[in-house]
């Protein structure tokens, strides 16, 4: 593969994530993006009018936010010459923000540019139904008022029972699966149990408590404000005390009686955003920047919709293949927790050798990812899966995590509603 100009994550920081509570959070995804943009920017070297463009990956873009990347750009500062776009390809949005300006600054077309997700979960919209829409135009097109007085007689009490955006927004238009389905349909392929998928999300809530407490997110998780004053400054879906014995009380959500997936061993339905700065060679030198990591590959796949949770096997395996990497060549995996039964199965996958050898191509097993290699710090089970961000988020938290540990190379991946799947590869900066 040609690449003119190298490709460097320079820096990037987040907010904390905001576990979903039934009401709309305090912040909108363009609020979300400022709050962590802000001090980001803030500790730059360079001027915020240094950047080429402005990338936000956004999945409920809301009405009042048309565009949130140049709403976000405006809001941060950067200029009113500054072009700024959205991308948006469902849990793969804040990573295809990075992946597009990888491209963009690999063919030397620029040379800076701010790449980031942002969601507000909290926030879906409530759809009114068919029926109710319908009846509500022909009131608006109502001529007379016996017109409007007939067509009055015709409410129905379903009209004021909304549809949940959300709820459908998780649901593949093609096969009507919900995405928890689509894991229940993994788990049951490689035969992953519920004790092992809540083993999984205990793991993962202690793993998160673990780096909180210990200063790991210091510098990738900014604290935010909202108009009243109230401060958050850490991702407060996390169960530290989380055991199997409450693991084990939630029945499961998609496949009663016997399903593995549980709320329980589930991402939780959150709000946040993340940035990160995305750079030529000829920008970090300029500017005097040192780098997290380099991006030196990336790799989308389409699946079966019905299949989608192993989205990060097909997009991950072709870029071990084109390198020539074997499982131990990578040093840690962020792989986004969408569901425990998920992760275990992409885990499974790529250790059977059936698998590897009918689908992927190997003579034999690619090999089983160490879990002292995979979501060192915990993922989206306890921290929760704005979907517009958990990609730029697993990404830049791939950089920190390799750079605190002296890893040489990580692979951050995911599945995507729809049956897609995203993956990036970093490696040490030489």
């Amino acid at each position: 593969m040609t690449q003119s100009q190298r490709v460097f994550l320079v820096d990037g920081a987040r907010t904390p994530f905001l576990k979903a509570r039934g009401t709309p959070g305090p912040f909108t995804p363009v609020d979300l993006a400022v709050q962590c943009g802000r001090p980001l920017l803030a500790r730059q070297p360079f001027d915020r009018t240094a950047f080429d463009l402005v990338i936000l990956g956004c999945v409920n873009v809301m009405a009042d936010e048309a565009n949130p990347a140049r709403v976000a750009a405006l809001r941060l500062g950067l200029g009113e010459k500054m072009v700024a776009f959205n991308v948006q390809i469902n849990c793969g949005s804040g990573m295809q923000s990075i992946d597009t300006a990888y491209r963009y600054i690999r063919s030397g077309s620029h040379d800076m540019i701010l790449a980031g997700g942002a969601e507000a979960l909290s926030h879906a919209p409530l759809i009114l139904r068919q029926s109710a829409a319908e009846w509500m135009g022909g009131l608006a097109a109502a001529r007379s008022p016996l017109d409007k007085v007939k067509l009055m007689t015709g409410i129905k009490p379903e009209f004021f029972k909304p549809i949940i955006g959300l709820e459908r927004g998780l649901t593949d238009p093609i096969t009507d699966l919900g995405m928890g389905q689509t894991a229940e349909i993994l788990a049951h392929r490689f035969g992953i149990d519920r004790q092992s998928a809540d083993a999984y999300a205990m793991q993962s809530h202690h793993r998160l408590a673990a780096a909180q407490k210990d200063g790991t997110l210091e510098n990738e998780v900014m604290t935010a404000f909202d108009p009243d004053g109230t401060v958050y400054d850490h991702d407060n879906g996390v169960r530290p005390d989380s055991d199997m014995q409450g693991l084990a009380k939630p029945k499961p959500v998609f496949e009663r009686p016997y399903g593995k997936v549980t709320a329980g061993n589930s991402s939780q339905i959150t709000d946040g955003a993340s940035w990160v700065i995305v750079a030529s060679e000829k920008a970090v030198n300029a500017h005097g920047l040192e780098p997290l990591a380099e991006i030196t590959d990336s790799e989308w796949a389409g699946l079966d919709p019905a299949v989608m949770g192993l989205g990060p096997v097909m997009a991950s395996t072709p870029i071990a293949q084109r390198h020539g990497y074997g499982v131990d060549d990578i040093d840690l995996w962020e792989l986004n927790e969408a569901f425990a039964a998920q992760v275990l199965a992409c885990v499974a996958a790529w250790s059977d050798d059936d698998f590897c050898r009918e689908v992927l191509g190997y003579d034999a097993a690619f090999g089983r990812i160490d879990r002292d290699r995979l979501n060192v710090d915990g993922g989206a089970i306890s921290l929760g899966h704005p979907v517009g961000t958990s990609g730029n988020r697993i990404v830049l938290h791939l950089a920190n995590a390799m750079k605190k540990r002296g890893a040489k190379r990580g692979i951050a991946t995911e599945c995507i509603g729809g049956g897609l799947g995203g993956a990036m590869l970093l490696e040490a900066v030489q």
